[in-house]
């Protein structure tokens, strides 16, 4: 008889470890308290695959950067001010966390996570419209140019090729847009892709493979015996398992601690916005690296997201936050004005926010046959076949092809 695993959550990640558990011919459950036409942080994001992405959140000068950015309404980053235990917890060890050191030991793992997912895309074999062109920073100061060379520097010694580039050269990179900038920072092993037809794409081929989706479900409890989970207490009745995988998203960290584990968290909020018939089209993705905003060419329309708001479990939308987002991007892209956004309709998701900038991965001490696939920030999407993989490796004992230490579910217990 095949193992059956229970998932908790159809994000980009559940979904994502449901397909490689269901392809090595497990039973598959997957539990999710949203209905299947959902509207979380895995539809509305960049739809970026990123290597490029190797340094996590915490790094030095981010507090100062922070805090600094705080006094702004329309800032990139702004944390609510408020008395919360678990927010001065999680702010503590980003403080801890944000070092040198802690840096350049994150940086390979993180790149051996980008690489594999990047592979995984590849080979699922699935047609969901992945475009590999790469990524461009795009730099309007030379100081910002100087430093995003520095991170090319770091990232080939890395093994991730980059290239620091013009403004003349940038331009021919991607003639359809006009853009003003000094410069860039190309990365041609970055791709991209709109989130919505890839999950739309998973779920066909989970259903394809018999996999069982309970929506609208709320997990309620869990029946625990022996050093295990016996069984999800759900809404609808409970569900026994085998194997039970944690990846919950922002709801990850309190489903935790209902089971004794500690796994800081905070929701960051983020924004987008998509034109359906943009002035221009680019062909590339790129980030307006002073303004922190993503810009992503999505099957003829054109997102641009951005920002880290973290005011706990709200998805209200706040507008000046958007605000900062429709002013920013006519300053790298000039075709556009702000008033092209006018009648779009902002999005916004909660991201799953670790204190350290690493997702947790990996099994637990305290149960023998819990995993836990989450906190992995604004990288979920680029990062969900590689925490796939890895998750339904572990669940066949199989060895994980990336280092975990840094990764594991129990490193602030």
């Amino acid at each position: 008889m095949s193992k059956s695993v229970t998932i908790l959550g159809a994000g980009v990640i559940g979904l994502s470890t449901a397909l490689y558990c269901a392809r090595r011919g497990m039973q598959v459950t997957i539990i999710d308290q949203k209905p299947r036409q959902r509207d979380g942080c895995s539809f509305g994001n960049a739809g970026m695959i990123v290597p490029s992405h190797f340094v996590p959140l915490a790094a030095p000068g981010m507090v100062a950067l922070g805090l600094k950015w705080m006094w702004n309404p329309e800032s990139p980053f702004y944390i609510q001010p408020r008395l919360n235990t678990d927010l001065m917890s999680w702010g503590l060890h980003f403080w801890k966390a944000a070092t040198k050191a802690r840096v350049e030991a994150a940086a390979p793992v993180l790149r051996d996570l980008s690489l594999l997912s990047r592979d995984c895309f590849e080979a699922m074999g699935l047609d969901f419209g992945l475009v590999k062109r790469g990524l461009l920073m795009l730099c309007k100061k030379q100081q910002t140019l100087d430093e995003e060379g520095h991170m090319a520097a770091k990232a080939n010694a890395l093994g991730i090729p980059a290239e620091v580039l013009d403004a003349k050269v940038t331009a021919a990179l991607d003639p359809e847009v006009t853009m003003d900038i000094c410069g860039s920072v190309f990365f041609p092993k970055d791709c991209h892709l709109a989130p919505g037809r890839f999950i739309a794409t998973l779920e066909e081929e989970l259903l394809r493979l018999g996999v069982n989706f309970l929506w609208e479900t709320e997990v309620k409890g869990f029946e625990v015996e022996g050093g295990a989970l016996k069984a999800v207490k759900t809404s609808r009745g409970q569900v026994e398992a085998q194997e039970v995988v944690l990846c919950s998203g922002v709801w990850s960290a309190q489903l935790a601690k209902e089971l004794g584990l500690k796994i800081p968290m905070q929701a960051g909020k983020g924004y987008s916005l998509t034109l359906a018939n943009p002035k221009q089209l680019p062909e590339l993705c790129s980030i307006c690296t002073e303004a922190r905003l993503a810009v992503t060419p999505m099957d003829g329309a054109l997102r641009v997201g951005g920002t880290m708001e973290m005011a706990g479990i709200d998805e209200s939308i706040t507008q000046r936050r958007v605000r900062g987002i429709t002013r920013a991007f006519p300053q790298f892209f000039p075709a556009f004005e702000e008033k092209d956004f006018a009648e779009v309709k902002p999005w916004s998701g909660l991201r799953p926010v670790s204190p350290d900038g690493m997702p947790y991965i990996g099994k637990t001490k305290r149960w023998k046959n819990l995993t836990v696939a989450t906190g992995h920030a604004m990288m979920g999407l680029s990062l969900a076949p590689a925490t796939g993989k890895i998750v339904a490796e572990l669940l066949t004992r199989e060895k994980s092809p990336v280092a975990l230490d840094l990764m594991s579910p129990d490193r602030f217990a």
